[in-house]
């Protein structure tokens, strides 16, 4: 098998993954902000990180997976002023801002939780670690990088990137940003324009505010991600994940903020899934497209034809390399949702069927034809996945292997043969890649076990009227099953069995 290669965003290329501690990772993920609702773009890293997560697990890697939450009341962010979102948000909700909160993070964990991603080793949040911020801004202050104006400190830009390789991540030159920074309410007092707030003032009507060494205020967006990281894995820890939006500022800030204070470039590899659009449009207010999750599950939103399932959305995001596009549309929602159904009801019936049915089986003297092809697609997967995670490609050959497990399913004469053993390769292999590294769920939902307990209630009532000749009522349950989109078969061996039309 190949070694494990990840895209090193900070160097733009593969390296084979050497973790800093050999069989443990660290592994930090920058985590929502809970000022609402969690929305279609929320899903795509966490979907991907969940995978990340789970196939280093399955290597054997102890994984230290850390995903916080921001719900500190202060956002700064690249090209407007930062807002005190979830104060705002609590007026207008007449909540407490810690009550909105939590209620965003319930809605958060409740999704993730549908999405069936592993919850994180740890979920700091940054008002639990206010004192680690504070501590953290005072170690950049005392090394000469940060300055403190009227009750606000600020990161001295300028003074780093004359020694440090700012804007290497993002691939921005500070010349640039100087050039591109907008005048900003508070640009005054800083000493430059590209510098940013490690910590903030509190004017009267700022709700969220603490003391500090400065005055009661509050904290900067970015030094929340250096102080957590920092505390939970180390000065240098493997693995930093996020969506490509937060390479500049947040993910370049972080760099700095703890370069500085720790004296050590914080991160071995950046990782960064790529964005969605929406019909092929960015997703944002400005166009009317943003899509919350409980809408998408649902289908109670202009642009959606219809609700699709959380496994609907995990498969059609595994679909894509998490370095590529991807574009929300019905038209492809509504694909995937056909895909991983056949792909699903394949393997469902590999995973009830213990052993390699007699009509697929070898004769004596006969020829393998499958499992030449069968081991091929198999062995693969491995190399695909140490491939910087290429579930689009592992999609694939599970793909190929449907119409195989489908012709014995069926019966076909034109079946290819294979040994028992290629079949319970087959049979152990799927499980552990769809279930275990994929995280898809056979049924989509623990809606299917449910689904799968009623019609085997509904089959002993047929068979036990076929029994009985009551040829009414056998024929009166596969009448009203198929009304609602369920085939039943009726096998030569007088089995049963059904199918979603």
């Amino acid at each position: 098998m190949s070694s494990l290669k990840i895209y090193n965003s900070a160097v733009r290329e593969k390296e084979v993954f050497e973790s800093i501690v050999p069989g443990h990772v660290g592994l930090y993920v920058c985590g929502p902000t809970v000022s609402g609702e969690s929305h279609l773009g929320h899903a795509r890293p966490y979907i991907t990180f969940d995978v990340v997560y789970r196939y280093l697990t399955y290597l054997g890697y102890k994984v230290r997976y850390v995903r916080n939450i921001t719900d500190a009341g202060h956002f700064e962010e690249e090209g407007r002023e930062a807002e005190d979102k979830i104060s705002k948000k609590a007026v207008l909700e007449m909540l407490e801002p810690m009550e909105l909160v939590q209620k965003y993070t319930n809605l958060f964990h409740w999704a993730m939780d549908r999405f069936n991603t592993i919850p994180p080793s740890i979920e700091p949040t940054a008002t639990g670690h206010i004192v680690e911020q504070i501590g953290m801004i005072e170690a950049i202050i005392a090394a000469g990088y940060a300055y403190e104006i009227n009750g606000s400190v600020y990161f001295d830009v300028k003074k780093y990137a004359a020694t440090h390789d700012y804007g290497k991540l993002s691939g921005r030159i500070l010349e640039d940003l100087l050039n591109t920074t907008r005048e900003l309410e508070g640009q005054e007092e800083k000493r430059n324009r590209e510098d940013f707030a490690l910590w903030k003032a509190a004017p009267p009507e700022h709700i969220m505010r603490w003391k500090s060494p400065w005055g009661e205020g509050f904290p900067g967006w970015h030094i929340e991600c250096s102080a957590m990281a920092t505390k939970y894995l180390g000065a240098r820890f493997d693995i930093h994940g996020g969506g490509m939006d937060l390479q500049f500022p947040h993910h370049e800030s972080e760099i700095a903020q703890s370069t500085i204070c720790n004296g050590t470039a914080p991160v071995r590899y950046w990782m960064h899934n790529n964005m969605i659009t929406i019909n092929g449009r960015k997703m944002g207010k400005s166009y009317n497209n943003v899509v919350k999750l409980t809408e998408l599950f649902s289908g109670d939103h202009p642009l959606l034809e219809k609700a699709y399932s959380p496994m609907t959305v995990r498969f059609f995001i595994l679909q894509t390399q998490y370095r590529s596009t991807l574009d929300f549309s019905n038209e492809a929602l509504l694909a995937a949702e056909k895909g991983l159904k056949r792909l699903m009801d394949a393997y469902a019936w590999l995973q009830e069927t213990p052993r390699m049915p007699e009509a697929a089986r070898v004769p004596a003297g006969g020829v393998e034809t499958a499992d030449a092809s069968v081991a091929r697609l198999l062995s693969e997967l491995p190399d695909f996945m140490n491939d910087d995670f290429n579930t689009a490609k592992v999609l694939a050959n599970m793909f190929e292997l449907v119409p195989v497990i489908n012709g014995i399913k069926d019966k076909s004469p034109d079946a290819a043969l294979m040994s028992e053993e290629t079949f319970e390769s087959m049979r152990s292999t799927l499980k552990l890649y769809v279930e275990d590294i994929l995280g898809l769920l056979p049924d989509g939902s623990g809606e299917g076990e449910k689904l799968k307990g009623v019609m085997q209630v509904l089959i002993g009532l047929r068979q036990q009227a076929r029994a009985n000749k009551d040829w009414v009522t056998s024929d009166a349950i596969r009448n009203q099953l198929a009304a609602q989109g369920i085939l039943l078969k009726d096998e030569k061996d007088g089995a049963m069995s059904w199918t979603l039309a």
